[in-house]
């Protein structure tokens, strides 16, 4: 079935999301912030150009989004000349941002206000997920409109859940990075101490692979990591956003994350190092910086 949506913002998730979204058939009006990248959007894929995000919104089945932080959110989805006033009574909002728990709950109830529904819906699978249109997306919201919005979504995703209400999927999202987190500070210090060790990495790698150990970032970054090569992938001035969004949260429900909160400051030193937008896996250099 062919609907009228809207994506806006065309980072590096956004652009390949919004062209999956054309590529299944829906017609697709785009926004960002910077034109030129929504033109050349619109000279890759079949849609439109959109002055603003309420042009774009403006009587669409279901308007997208996927922007920076709760900031970028609020401006385009409630600001002036935001989305959510220029949206039809009865459409569906779907967030992919990864925002506040708070600020999903903000929005829902906006939406309400004016008879839109809002599904807070962040993703994990990074711009190689988004490229493939194979995305992981984890949902909140009510029960309707995800059944009306899934199909859809699907067009760049092969994991889609309802998770609870507003907020549980901004709440997912955060659990994920907690645990990406631990992950990649415990692979990095496992490669340094074999390179310290003087073990063959590779040949290690390829045996703890198959046991307990195995995970997806053991299985994508080893080498990369082992190399010292870091320009692509999830950015760690992202990561460090999502981790300063997790560490809010928790303060708030009395959870304890001593070590995102431990990795959030390795992260830092990475930064500092000249790191900003190396993949993740370069926690590993602020422990090869002696050697």
């Amino acid at each position: 079935m062919t609907l009228n949506v809207a994506f806006l913002g065309l980072g590096v998730m956004g652009y390949p999301m919004a062209g999956w979204l054309s590529k299944a058939g829906h017609d697709v009006t785009v926004y960002n912030r910077t034109t030129k990248k929504a033109e050349r959007w619109t000279s890759e894929h079949r849609g439109t150009l959109a002055a603003t995000p309420a042009d774009a919104a403006a009587g669409k089945d279901i308007v997208f989004t996927c922007v920076g932080d709760d900031p970028d959110l609020r401006e385009v989805v409630l600001g002036r000349g935001g989305a959510l006033a220029a949206m039809k009574n009865g459409a569906v909002f779907v967030d992919h941002t990864t925002a506040s728990a708070g600020v999903a709950r903000e929005i829902a109830a906006a939406g309400a206000e004016r008879g839109v529904e809002c599904l807070d819906a962040p993703v994990s699978g990074g711009q190689a997920g988004a490229e493939q249109g194979k995305l992981t997306v984890m949902v909140g919201g009510e029960p309707e409109p995800f059944a009306r919005a899934e199909p859809v979504i699907r067009a760049y995703a092969h994991n889609v859940r309802l998770i609870g209400p507003a907020g549980a999927g901004q709440l997912t999202k955060m659990v994920n990075q907690i645990a990406i987190a631990g992950v990649v500070q415990g692979l990095a210090e496992a490669i340094n101490f074999a390179q310290q060790a003087e073990l063959d990495v590779p040949a290690v790698i390829s045996v703890i692979s198959k046991g307990a150990a195995q995970s997806w970032q053991m299985e994508n970054r080893w080498q990369t990591m082992m190399d010292g090569r870091f320009d692509f992938g999830f950015a760690v001035e992202w990561m460090r956003k999502d981790l300063r969004i997790c560490l809010e949260e928790a303060r708030r429900n009395g959870a304890e994350l001593p070590v995102a909160a431990l990795v959030d400051q390795f992260y830092a030193d990475v930064a500092n190092i000249g790191g900003r937008r190396w993949d993740t896996s370069s926690l590993i250099a602020r422990l090869n910086r002696g050697r």
